[in-house]
């Protein structure tokens, strides 16, 4: 057999794999390892090439800090507090619960940067008040799941870590662009959320209470002040988003630790007047002990160690293809659609089919230096085409047959897998629409850097 036929083989045996629900990691790495046997490379120099993904990215030591950052603002309470504000500010419109949960998954993600993390978050706290609340189940789940495709796309991100590093593109530039189209993301599920709750008359509402808008935004203060720390920190330069990543970890450890004793001393204050403990019980979160920070720390390891060999493994992917000549393949055919946006469509259209069956980081690490210099030749920006890739590596999260995110959901929620896809269309048609938007009005992603519209504008007002 000629090596071609060895590895077709190969990829035949993992597609198999694959489909028997065998770990995409697992997956990728009998391929990576079979592929390398047939190419005559030992496997020394595929674990130094592992190595070296890890030895030459500083950058992606913000990933597992931000991961942490995650954890720590859900043990804390603090993500409760930003729902909760969420809810006071929604909660009057028809389906504003469920609205309030794709913008507690928005403010969420602005601070953790993982769309796993936010489904996760989001889905366990505020499935089972939805469904309280005359929701269907499946469409509860289902809008944790798309609610959660926003974690990558709103700064900070994990995933534009992974990017940035790859193709050499500044991260803070690629965090700064991406607020803008995921915060439209929101938007445009929040429409698609209000459609389907009007249809179907879901949902209690409530009154618009000015004060209850106030207090929940009082008590989400340290949410706030951490979304604001990190942007102002990166927007401004003050650190790059790998120290935004440690200081926001020491930021959330210090409040969940001074938090814990002094909502505890509340508690034990019954007669102490009604204002005053109204008061501290919005402003001081539930926090935690220093003895539970280790099991935090724990289960925030547990998911980079998943996504960490997942990076390490799709790059040595990413090579063997170079090696085998799809990078050749693959930018000729994009190539030869001639012209700017059948090029930028083509591209599209392959992260999508590619986001079906794949999760985010593989897609990014084998797609991204094949259409991102291919894109660069017919005049696409860097930073915008990566905000369109991201956009469209975000969407697959909701895509069948993989919907990572859907998997997630259905996990914390107990909905099955399948009863999810029917209202999750509707929210992949109207990031679809965003995702367009994206392609078609560069403005989306630059308006906020340098030269940009609001760059200007806010530059004119701080000056």
């Amino acid at each position: 057999m000629t090596d071609g036929s060895w590895i077709t083989l190969i990829s035949l045996g993992v597609t198999f794999l694959f489909m028997m629900g065998v770990p995409v990691l697992l997956v990728i790495f009998y391929w990576v390892v079979g592929c390398s046997f047939v190419m005559g490379l030992t496997l020394d120099n595929t674990g130094a090439e592992l190595m070296n993904v890890f030895n030459k990215g500083f950058a992606l030591l913000a990933m597992p800090l931000f991961i942490l950052t995650g954890d720590l603002i859900n043990k804390s309470g603090i993500a409760r507090r930003l729902s909760n504000f969420a809810y006071a500010c929604l909660g009057w419109l028809r389906g504003g619960l469920a609205m309030a949960s794709i913008g507690a998954c928005g403010l969420f993600a602005a601070i953790s940067g993982s769309n796993s993390a936010t489904t996760a978050t989001i889905g366990s706290m505020l499935h089972p008040e939805m469904v309280k609340g005359g929701y269907d189940e499946r469409f509860s789940a289902a809008t944790a799941a798309a609610g959660g495709t926003v974690g990558i796309i709103i700064p900070p991100s994990i995933i534009f870590i992974v990017y940035g590093f790859l193709m050499n593109l500044p991260i803070s530039d690629l965090f700064i662009a991406g607020i803008v189209p995921g915060s439209l993301m929101v938007l445009a599920m929040m429409i698609a959320c209000f459609v389907i709750c009007y249809i179907n008359k879901w949902g209690f509402l409530i009154t618009l209470s000015p004060w209850r808008v106030f207090k929940t935004a009082v008590g989400a203060w340290l949410g706030f002040f951490a979304i604001g720390l990190v942007l102002w920190g990166i927007y401004t330069g003050k650190f790059s988003p790998t120290e935004a990543a440690g200081v926001t970890v020491g930021f959330c450890i210090i409040v969940g630790v001074i938090s814990y004793p002094l909502n505890k001393l509340m508690k034990n204050k019954p007669d102490a007047p009604v204002e005053e403990r109204s008061l501290a019980s919005m402003v001081v979160v539930e926090g935690f002990t220093p003895i539970e920070i280790p099991s935090i720390v724990v289960r925030s390891a547990q998911i980079t160690g998943i996504l960490a060999p997942l990076i390490a493994v799709s790059v040595v992917m990413q090579q063997i293809l170079s090696l085998l000549g799809a990078q050749q393949v693959i930018g000729g055919f994009v190539t030869g659609m001639g012209g700017y946006y059948p090029v930028l469509f083509t591209a599209m259209a392959i992260v999508f089919v590619a986001g079906m069956i794949l999760e985010s980081l593989p897609v990014t690490i084998i797609l991204a230096p094949i259409l991102a210099p291919i894109a660069a030749s017919v005049g696409v920006d860097p930073i915008q085409f990566a905000v369109i890739f991201l956009v469209g590596a975000s969407i697959g999260f909701i895509t069948p047959p993989y919907g990572l995110n859907l998997y997630v959901a259905s996990g914390v929620t107990g909905v099955p897998y399948f009863r999810l896809l029917r209202y999750a269309t509707m929210y992949l048609v109207s990031l679809v629409i965003v995702w367009f938007c994206v392609a078609i009005f560069p403005s989306l992603s630059n308006t906020l850097l340098p030269g940009g519209y609001l760059f200007e504008l806010l530059s004119g007002l701080g000056g």
